[in-house]
């Protein structure tokens, strides 16, 4: 099993009714639909927010609500959050403004990943997906320190782990389709 985490952000500046994580899909918000697909290879999943009340009210009890510990400092710090508390070494993480999250790709991904990868990501169209991507736990510690010397970028933390790219035609030849990686498009 995996453990799941879904980067919610800093949503302070945002009404309610403009963020993407509570964007409605074929009757059901996105965030939503991501703990749904989450579930079928997860059996621990967070949510990763500064604003833990707003989710209260759309995810069962089961779904753990955090903070970052490094707040204000963007994605790296929700990562961090995410794999300091993950139960399984194996994580994947999306953000809340992709909701076709694919629990195949996933499972995907935890087949590539070998001993001494800290991860797999997709590489679809030329273009490195982090938010779609398997991380093993023990990330968070490197995480801390970046984030401890002021580095809050991703590209950072991915120049100093050793991951492994899944190519588009690694998900064409399983059937898989890519668009896992599409994008709300920001409020």
């Amino acid at each position: 099993m995996l453990s799941g985490v879904i980067l919610a952000g800093d949503l302070r500046d945002c009404s309610k009714s403009d963020q993407r994580a509570f964007h409605r899909i074929g009757g059901e918000t996105a965030i939503q639909r991501q703990i749904k697909e989450m579930r079928s290879n997860c059996d621990d999943i967070t949510i990763v927010t500064n604003e833990p009340r707003l989710f209260l009210r759309h995810v069962d009890r089961d779904i753990r609500i955090i903070g970052d510990y490094y707040a204000g400092q963007g994605v790296l710090s929700g990562m961090h959050a995410g794999l300091a508390l993950a139960r399984h070494r194996n994580v994947w993480i999306i953000g809340c403004h992709m909701p076709y999250p694919s629990a195949e790709a996933a499972d995907l991904l935890l087949s590539l990943k070998q001993e001494g990868t800290d991860a797999v990501i997709p590489w679809i169209g030329g273009r490195i997906y982090p938010l779609h991507g398997l991380y093993d736990r023990a990330s968070a510690e490197l995480i801390r320190m970046l984030l401890e010397t002021g580095q809050t970028e991703v590209a950072a933390f991915l120049h100093q782990i050793n991951w492994l790219r899944l190519k588009e035609s690694a998900l064409k030849s399983r059937g898989i389709d890519s668009r896992f990686v599409r994008t709300l498009p920001a409020p």
